[in-house]
Order: structure tokens, then sequence, then C-alpha cells
């Protein structure tokens, strides 16, 4: 992946992925001052804040905008549900200024961003637990084990009935109805299911990017499964049924805040983030969304059904905006990923 110019500028690079410099850390007055006129009160604050990606941060995003805008009527927020991938390719064109993301931010699309001198803050904002579900008439799923989903999804092994699965299942056809491929929930589904040499099937299958859509599907097809994020799960019990998974310790969980935060529901829990453009972090009122989201996250995450993160880490994010500290914890200077829990890769400050 590496190119000619990743070699010459290299330093760079290893700035993105660990560095320290970025935004300068705005005080009290520069936070109730308006983008245009810094002795402007803060109800006058004007400008413009956008952002893209993940539709499973989206529920997120679109409440702190909707709130925002009643403390700040003059800023101008917007927002778009484009997948990750697609949210990505935006941020790190300089198109927007936050990047909703449901998986953390790729080495490749690093490199676009060094491309164009794009540098970001990373901030984690809640949990979310992947949810698989069937229709409610779906009466003979009772729970899935990795291997079955495995069984289901992987293109070289792709049941088409559910009677191949388990041989007291119906003899008909499974329907699948799936994030598409830019979304990082397909990409989080497909590292656990298929791993990085597998591949997820094409064929029998229907993708959309709108969560909402797939809810729909799901719920006028009796032999319907798919999945998104536990969130869409939450306020649409009475359409679409989540299936326990077999956990690595044998155990069938259901998704719900205490099995996400506790780290039952294995392996399909997960953090969620935003990215912030350095350069963005300049205007007043980018700088005041951000920090209003940071202050609300544990809240609202809650109320749109995700979990809170851990105290710790909204304060390690917290720092990593103050002292400007750029780039993802997630991978090394090299551009190697880092293994871990959320807890272990980001909960302290002096991780390198």
């Amino acid at each position: 992946m590496r190119r000619d110019w990743l070699l010459a500028g290299l330093m760079t690079l290893s700035v993105l992925f660990t560095g320290c410099g970025g935004p300068k850390p705005l005080d009290d007055s520069d936070l109730d001052s308006g983008s245009t006129d810094p002795s402007a009160a803060v109800s006058d604050l004007q400008g413009k804040v956008s952002y893209d990606g993940s539709s499973t941060v989206y529920p997120i995003s679109l409440q702190m905008s909707e709130e925002f805008n009643a403390k700040y009527p003059q800023v101008e927020v917007s927002g778009g549900l484009s997948g990750t991938g697609g949210g990505f390719e935006k941020f790190m064109a300089g198109t927007t200024d936050l990047s909703n993301a449901s998986r953390p931010v790729k080495k490749s699309e690093i490199e676009k961003g060094v491309e164009g001198g794009i540098e970001f803050v990373e901030v984690p904002v809640a949990y979310d637990g992947l949810t698989i579900v069937v229709n409610p008439a779906n009466t003979w799923v009772n729970q899935l084990t990795v291997e079955q989903l495995q069984q289901i999804f992987l293109a070289d092994s792709a049941a088409k009935t559910w009677k191949e699965i388990d041989p007291t299942w119906p003899d008909e056809q499974i329907r699948l109805f799936i994030p598409g491929t830019d979304s990082g929930t397909f990409d989080y589904f497909k590292e656990v299911v298929a791993g990085k040499e597998g591949s997820i099937r094409s064929e029998g299958v229907s993708t959309d990017e709108n969560d909402n859509t797939l809810v729909g599907n799901i719920a006028g097809e009796k032999n319907a499964l798919g999945f998104f994020g536990a969130a869409y799960y939450f306020s649409n019990k009475d359409k679409v049924r989540a299936v326990p998974i077999v956990n690595p310790s044998g155990d069938a969980v259901t998704p719900s805040p205490e099995t996400i935060e506790n780290g039952s529901y294995a392996p399909f829990g997960r953090p969620l983030f935003i990215y912030v453009n350095v350069k963005s972090l300049e205007r007043t009122e980018v700088r005041r969304f951000v920090d209003f989201y940071l202050e609300n996250a544990p809240r609202v995450a809650a109320e749109v059904g995700y979990v809170p993160l851990p105290a710790a880490i909204y304060e390690a994010a917290r720092r990593n905006l103050d002292t400007g500290r750029t780039g993802t914890r997630f991978l090394d200077a090299s551009g190697e990923p880092r293994q871990g829990t959320l807890e272990e890769i980001y909960g302290s400050a002096e991780t390198p």
C-alpha cells in the first residue's frame, strides 16, 4: 500500500498516527465568542458545521445537532450518512468538518488524508453492539454461533436455506439484508465472521447504507436475516427480533446496554467514534460543537440506544482535544494495527 511519496513523507504520516501538535486549545473566552466577531455573545455564534459517515453514529450526531442548534440557532449544522468508508472519503478530501465512524480509521484512509494535508483528532463517543436480527415470524432461530454465521455469510460456503444450517429448521430460502460495503458496520461484521482473508457473499444479498431501510426490509420478509447497530434494534423491537449470539464462553447473549458494557455480548461489541479536522477546529463554531458533543456524549448515547464509555475514555478524548494530539491510537507509528480492547488501547493517556 505504500507509495513513493510515503517514503518521503514518513515523518508526517507518523505524526498522523500518534502525533501531537494540531489545534491550539481554546479557553473559555474563545469558546464564548462568535467565529466572525470575537466580541460576539454565545447566542450570536454563527457559522457552519458539517459531518458525514456512519449510519450507526448518525442518531447520536443528529440529536447533538438538534440540541446544539437550540443553544446556538445561528450555526448551521448539516449531516449525512454515507457509511463510515464514504464519510472518510469526504473527510480526507477536506469537504467535511467531522466524520462519524463505527470503526477506527484505516491506514489507507490516513494516507489519502496526508495527500491533502488533513490532520485529525480521534474522539471515541460510545459503545455499540452489532445486532443480528430476524423477522418476528421466525420462530426457529433461537441463537446463532459465529460458525453458523460463517455458513450463512461466507462466499465459499454460503447456505441458501435454513435447513442447511440446522436440519430441524425450514427448507426455505434465507433472505439477507445487510449494510453496504462502505459501512463500518459491514467492515466490523466481515472482520469478525470472515477475517482478513475471507469474503462475504454477494449472491442473494440486498444491501443498503440506510439502517432504517434494512429494518423495513427485514420486517417485511419472514425469512429475512440481517444486522445493524444496536440503537436501530432497540428502537424497532416491535418490527424485528434480535438473535442471541453464542459468545466465546459458550453463553447465548442478547444485546442490551448491560451486556454490551460488561463485554458479555461478544464478539460484536465495538466502540464508535467521531473524527475532527484540525483546521476546522480553528473555527469557533466547530470547536464549540465538538466540545458540546463530548460533554453530552454519555447522556445522548444512552438516550438513543447506545452505551456510554467509561469516564476515563472521555477524559482521554478531552486531553486529545486540549493538547492537540492528532492521529489514531489504533495504529502504531508504522501504520500497523494495535490489538486490544478500547480501554487497553485508549484508556491510558500514556499510550504511544
